[in-house]
């Protein structure tokens, strides 16, 4: 499976972490950056990972910043991603089996290496159940088509 990750200056440490976790497990990683600890915009690497993903570069993203919110909410405005902000590993494979989640966020500051490791290796080895779950992505995905409000810019 190919893996892509970003991350922003306070993911950085955790990614670099991350990426040799994927390799470990028998993955293949596309690192779109940050490369190291200078300030830089999450929202930036959070597009180039969910862009991987929704252009088939990657079959799953994982990104990370400080407490994993800013970089989750963005990657999730890019059409088809479902991107799971995850503290547990039980959270990150329940992402995967009912919610199809195809990008992971961490919170560096949040969580530990052993736990980051847990989280990714749920996130990775579980696989979408289908079933009754079809349904309700299937709703979730109509949501993000009909784009009520998107006209509007409220920033």
């Amino acid at each position: 499976m190919i893996v892509a990750f970003g991350a922003d200056h306070a993911g950085y440490e955790l990614k670099q972490h991350l990426v040799g976790t994927a390799e470990r497990l028998g993955h293949t990683v596309l690192d779109l950056g940050t490369n190291g600890p200078e300030s830089v915009d999450y929202p930036d690497f959070a597009e180039a990972v969910a862009g991987a993903v929704v252009e088939g570069r990657a079959d799953l993203g994982v990104v990370v910043c400080s407490n994993g919110v800013g970089i989750s909410i963005t990657a999730n405005k890019v059409p088809g991603i479902r991107c799971a902000l995850c503290h547990t590993s039980w959270g990150a494979g329940r992402a995967r089996q009912h919610v199809n989640a195809n990008v992971l966020a961490l919170g560096a500051w949040e969580i530990g290496r052993g736990v980051a490791d847990d989280i990714l290796e749920a996130f990775l080895s579980n696989e979408f159940e289908g079933g009754r779950h079809e349904r309700r992505v299937k709703k979730m995905m109509d949501v993000e088509r009909r784009g009520i409000g998107a006209e509007v810019s409220r920033a």
